[in-house]
């Protein structure tokens, strides 16, 4: 498997983003940006297989994990800003953008406003909208009542309810150390900024070529929902996951590799004239 490094990238003067680097110097650039409550040990799976053709990093994102934790800015907007100086700071002139579940709001906002900095996105169990969405008003109220410390059991049913097969202990028990390293008003204000947000509009101006992947039992997605995002974005490629659920890249990440390696070598294969 391949190894994996730990760096750290400031991305402004009061912020550091821990990440992980794994792949060959030579590969695509490929950076995995993850959702709420998670880390960069979301991508574990994915970065310990990647294929000589991928170069991989996955920076943690402000207020999670080991990030800096600002007393305020958890907007998507915020997380997009940070992605970009992220890119600087890594030293990355252009990438394929990998986001799972809400991470992936973020991204997108980049790969409208940022088409020369993205070569690709791929959104893995992404939302298209949150409105009217009937778990919307259950999430914001069960945000609303969190204080310090956050309860154990409220970050395990977030981590345990986005699968459809059992996965590995050891790995859910990091992914549950890792939601618990968030103060409860970092949950708040990044679900809060993510519910307030007018999706819609982060799909706007997104020109880069797109896959959207979704598990097929994703209890929180609907193909209807993943239809807002393809009919958003020209060209858009669906790639559904039979028997998997909302978190793919833990259940399949073999599969997600090589559908990310091979989604890259399309996009960046060069054209003949």
């Amino acid at each position: 498997m391949t190894v994996i490094s730990l760096k750290s990238a400031q991305v402004n003067e009061e912020l550091t983003l821990p990440y992980a680097e794994a792949g060959y110097p030579s590969g695509t650039p490929v950076v995995f940006v993850h959702g709420l409550g998670d880390s960069w040990w979301s991508f574990e799976p994915l970065l310990r297989r990647l294929p000589p053709s991928l170069h991989g990093y996955a920076p943690t994102q402000r207020g999670h994990g080991d990030a800096g934790r600002p007393a305020d800015g958890y907007t998507p907007d915020d997380f997009a800003a940070d992605l970009v100086a992220f890119l600087g700071a890594a030293g990355i002139p252009r990438a394929v953008l990998v986001a799972a579940s809400t991470g992936g709001i973020p991204a997108r906002i980049v790969a409208g406003s940022h088409p020369d900095r993205i070569a690709g996105l791929v959104l893995l169990g992404v939302p298209g909208t949150l409105a009217d969405h009937p778990a919307a008003d259950a999430w914001r109220k069960s945000l609303d009542g969190l204080a310090d410390p956050v309860p154990r059991a409220f970050v395990e049913e977030f981590v345990t309810g986005t699968t459809a097969a059992p996965l590995a202990r050891g790995f859910v028990e990091t992914m549950i150390e890792e939601g618990l390293k968030l103060p409860a008003h970092v949950w708040q204000e990044t679900g809060r900024g993510l519910l307030d947000a007018d999706l819609g509009a982060t799909l706007a101006g997104i020109l880069v070529p797109t896959l959207v992947i979704r598990g097929e039992q994703d209890r929180f997605l609907t193909r209807d929902d993943q239809r807002i995002i393809l009919d958003a974005v020209h060209g858009a490629e669906f790639l559904p996951y039979e028997n998997t659920g909302h978190a793919v890249h833990w259940e399949q990440p073999e599969r997600v590799v090589a559908d990310i390696a091979g989604f890259a070598a399309r996009i960046t294969r060069p054209s003949h004239p």
